[in-house]
């Protein structure tokens, strides 16, 4: 059996008085690390940035699996508690705004599973205590009937110490959260929903490149996924031109990888493509200013702008992107970076449509 490297196994050695220093930027808890009065608990500004500090990424989450039976799982560690795969059981709650959570609303439209597992929406902008109903009338969603996410963690956790984060698994007879381990959320979806799956579903792990895509997957998590956010949240000098130049030598190996070949293992798309597309799609319109990965834009590099494109454009990608939402989230959360909160009029979307003519690939 296969074990997939860990997406954030630059962490694992971190000892425990340093991950509980690390936040993760779209931990609703985050938001918390400067109140300090009961009213600031609703505020949606917050700190990320910590001064003389690199940024890390907590990859701490709640580890359980949805298996294809509730046993051992087809693919994968034996190691964490599992639940069995049943269509309708599972509410899969998202935000459009958030990179992780992207991957897995573009994989459960890829694999057909829109019809087996619930999706709910949280809105863009979240305050100190959670992720919130707000895009549902009355601010609840319709099946769980919560107003917050946070209420599906403190019905498993009544005291959960950690972040409010999205992606997340709910199990909507207990209303209680499964999951929030983003990563295997998507394995999973394709490894363990099988017998659900839509009859032309693309394969997204394909056996015969799993080694070279699990090396590939892992430095474009560390040096891409993960490093516009090391960029932007740097505490000091140093630290954002380090990351900034580990950053770009990515960007420069990708540029060359995609320049002679259509999709990033070769002639269709695969879960790679899923994890890189979410930092990409995000990128001019987010982390070139806000993030200050600055040296040029996105839609300045030949091959990877066209691949963007090409994927945006592939029914189960671009719809499931909101520029309204994914702006309003950057820009009026990380209030220590845009202290304004004025959210940018462009770029202009449209761009995204144009011809790529990577088919010739």
């Amino acid at each position: 059996m296969h074990k997939p490297r860990a997406e954030g196994s630059d962490l694992e050695d971190l000892d425990a008085a340093t991950k509980e220093k690390v936040r993760d930027p779209h931990d609703a808890t985050s938001v918390a690390v400067m109140a300090s009065s009961p009213t600031d608990e609703h505020s949606t500004s917050g700190a990320y940035v910590h001064a003389g500090e690199e940024f890390d990424r907590d990859m701490d989450y709640i580890p359980d699996r949805i298996t294809r039976t509730g046993d051992a799982p087809v693919d994968g560690p034996n190691e964490a508690p599992t639940w069995p795969a049943e269509p309708g059981r599972y509410r899969l709650v998202v935000a459009r705004a958030c990179p992780w959570a992207n991957r897995a609303i573009i994989v459960r439209k890829l694999l057909g599973l829109e019809d087996v597992i619930s999706i709910g929406y949280c809105g863009p902008t979240h305050d100190a205590r959670s992720w919130t109903f707000d895009l549902d009338p009355d601010g609840v969603d319709p099946v769980l009937g919560y107003e917050r996410l946070q209420q599906a963690y403190f019905a498993r956790y009544p005291d959960y110490p950690k972040g409010i984060t999205v992606p997340a698994m709910v199990d909507v007879p207990t209303k209680a959260v499964v999951t929030n381990d983003f990563p295997w959320i998507t394995h999973d979806l394709f490894f363990e929903w099988q017998e659900h799956h839509r009859p032309d579903a693309p394969d997204l792990w394909p056996a015969d490149v799993r080694e070279e895509m699990e090396e590939v997957m892992h430095r474009i998590f560390t040096e891409v996924n993960n490093g516009v956010y090391r960029c932007g949240f740097a505490g000091s000098q140093e630290a954002y031109e380090k990351a900034y130049d580990r950053l770009w030598t990515a960007m420069d190996w990708l540029e060359e990888r995609l320049t002679d070949r259509r999709y990033l293992m070769g002639d269709a798309i695969t879960e790679a493509d899923v994890r890189l597309f979410t930092t990409l799609v995000r990128f001019d319109a987010v982390y070139h200013g806000h993030f200050k990965c600055n040296r040029n834009k996105l839609s300045e590099m030949p091959a990877l702008s066209a691949y963007a494109r090409d994927l945006f454009q592939t029914p189960g990608f671009g719809e499931t992107v909101d520029f309204d939402q994914i702006k309003a989230h950057y820009y009026v959360v990380h209030t220590d970076i845009n202290p304004t909160q004025i959210i940018p009029k462009g770029p202009d979307a449209d761009w995204w449509l144009t011809p790529h003519d990577r088919a010739s690939l």
